[in-house]
């Protein structure tokens, strides 16, 4: 009776040890499926992504290979697409010799096409042609969420692993991810992954999504900006509809690549930075609304100031750019000579100054917010050098290029500071906006005071000096040379060029604000940039 005890005792154990055996089968033949669930790709909306699922019987399973997906479409204000414009040809292959000869003159990455065949399970590549004729390759057309170069760069953003990460593809990244559109394949395979031959795959082909956000951006005037600033080391360029305040076009420079991100992190003039956004010291632009505050207060017309080079405020002394000084000067005449004694002693003869946007923060998006820039204080403007630093924009005053472009549309129009617009809304056809976004514009300045600025401008943009104007373009426009108190190493100190414009002057359209960081003179940094985008935009008219 013990014999037989002892036996069953055995019995017992080797039944435990050979379920434990096969438990732990089992669990090394599900992590070494596991092991092959992984995205190849850095963010792109292609890539393989695997999945397993089981059928009835344990040794056949069904094997998906994702080939890509697609997010929700970005397009301009005319349904033109920024993104989603290309495709690339992804090759979903089943590992045979047949297929590797039909694909190895194609692929884009031959090293990572052999490691991927070695593995002897259903895998994807990306390669140049949607020609392969093979049973054992799969090729699909799907779109590809950037191109290089991309038009908007900075304010389209980037993605990482199909989630935004800047720009609109950030701010928006709920509605561009709720699209559901996927491109897959899906094989037969037994319980190592292989695929079974003879057993159909299926195929599901995704579709390019019509829905996703309209911007105002013109995708013909965001070329023109990009190609008349390439030539800027750092600096950017706004474009904005004058009555509605709608940006047009937008574009930082340097620029940058979503495929070299590492690139530009380290690269020392930080292309990453969307340089419209943030705030530089301004200069001579501000004396436009010195001029206004001139206007409003009765003496914009007859004050006068006999330049001859320099002013003195108390112990300080200011010099004229012309050493020689400029004589006696009206206001038009200071504005269009940029005469910063002339501004210094009307600063002196007003009470109180305008706003004009300045100070204000401007939100496009959620993560893109225009900087309010820097006022000086009540008891800054105390000081008499403050006070004179302040009349023709230097001291501690800063402002972001788009509050200098929101101004500019000010003066062009009716003295209201429009509501600034990035994104129109949400669409589900790239034609119809369902939730058109609009703000709210603030007052400025009086319309009368905005057509005696508008005067001035085109009196200033008229000078044969004036770099900026297009032969058969109308405009107003005024140029800045902002000091910054940074020397290179031969002491020379770096200033920034600006200019701000309208045009056709007649019936003003379109604001241009072009900053030229570091860049010089205005006149020679920024103007021949506005000359090339008035005209260019006029012929596009």
């Amino acid at each position: 009776m013990q014999q037989l005890k002892n036996r069953l005792a055995f019995l017992r154990l080797l039944l435990v040890l050979l379920f434990c055996t096969a438990a732990v089968y089992l669990a090394w033949l599900v992590d070494r499926l596991n092991s092959h669930c992984i995205l190849y790709g850095n963010g792109s909306n292609h890539g393989s992504r695997i999945t397993f699922q089981c059928g009835n019987r344990f040794d056949i399973c069904l094997y998906t290979c994702t080939a890509g997906t697609a997010r929700g479409t970005i397009y301009d204000r005319n349904g033109v697409p920024l993104v989603n414009t290309k495709t690339a040809c992804i090759a979903v292959v089943s590992p045979t010799p047949a297929a590797a000869e039909a694909l190895l003159s194609h692929v884009t990455d031959t090293a990572a096409f052999y490691e991927k065949l070695a593995q002897g399970m259903p895998f994807t590549c990306t390669v140049d042609t949607a020609d392969i004729d093979c049973p054992d390759v799969t090729i699909l057309q799907i779109p590809q969420r950037s191109t290089s170069p991309q038009l908007a760069q900075h304010v389209i953003g980037y993605t990482r692993e199909g989630s935004g990460v800047a720009g609109l593809e950030s701010a928006y990244d709920a509605i561009l991810r709720s699209v559901d559109s996927q491109w897959s394949v899906t094989f037969s395979v037994d319980g190592t992954g292989t695929p079974l031959a003879g057993e159909p795959k299926q195929i599901r082909y995704g579709a390019n999504p019509t829905a996703g956000i309209m911007t105002t951006l013109d995708s013909r005037i965001q070329r023109i900006c990009e190609s008349a600033g390439s030539g800027l080391k750092k600096g950017c360029i706004v474009v904005m509809d004058v009555e509605s305040g709608d940006i047009l076009g937008l574009a930082s420079f340097p620029g940058y690549s979503a495929d070299s991100l590492g690139d530009a992190v380290s690269d020392p003039d930080s292309p990453m930075i969307q340089r419209a956004l943030y705030a530089y010291p301004v200069g001579s632009i501000f004396k436009l609304v010195t001029a206004a505050c001139a206007f409003d207060q009765g003496v914009g017309y007859n004050f006068t100031w006999d330049c001859d080079g320099a002013i003195s405020v108390g112990t300080q002394r200011f010099r004229c750019h012309e050493l020689q000084g400029h004589g006696v000067q009206h206001m038009a005449d200071a504005m269009r000579s940029s005469c910063n004694p002339y501004f210094i002693a009307l600063g002196q003869a007003l009470s109180g100054s305008k706003s004009l946007g300045f100070g204000t923060e401007i939100m496009l998006t959620s993560n893109m917010i225009a900087s309010g820039g820097t006022l000086p204080t009540l008891q800054q403007l105390k000081l008499p050098a403050e006070q004179a630093n302040f009349s023709f924009g230097q001291g501690v005053l800063t402002a972001s290029p788009l509050q200098i472009a929101r101004m500019t549309c000010a003066i062009a129009g009716d003295g209201t500071l429009p509501a600034v617009r990035l994104v129109r809304g949400v669409t589900d056809d790239g034609r119809t906006v369902l939730r058109e976004e609009r703000g709210i514009p603030e007052s400025g300045i009086a319309p009368e005071t905005a057509a005696f600025l508008r005067r001035l401008m085109c009196y200033t943009a008229a000078d044969e000096d004036f770099q900026g104007r297009p032969a058969h373009v109308s405009m107003g426009a005024k140029t800045s040379t902002a000091q910054t108190g940074r020397c290179d190493v031969d002491g020379t100190e770096y200033c920034h060029g600006w200019v701000t414009a309208f045009f056709p002057a007649e019936q003003p359209k379109y604001a241009v604000t072009v900053l030229a960081e570091d860049g010089g003179y205005g006149n020679q940094a920024a103007s021949p940039i506005l000359r090339q985008i008035a005209g260019a935009i006029m012929q596009v008219e």
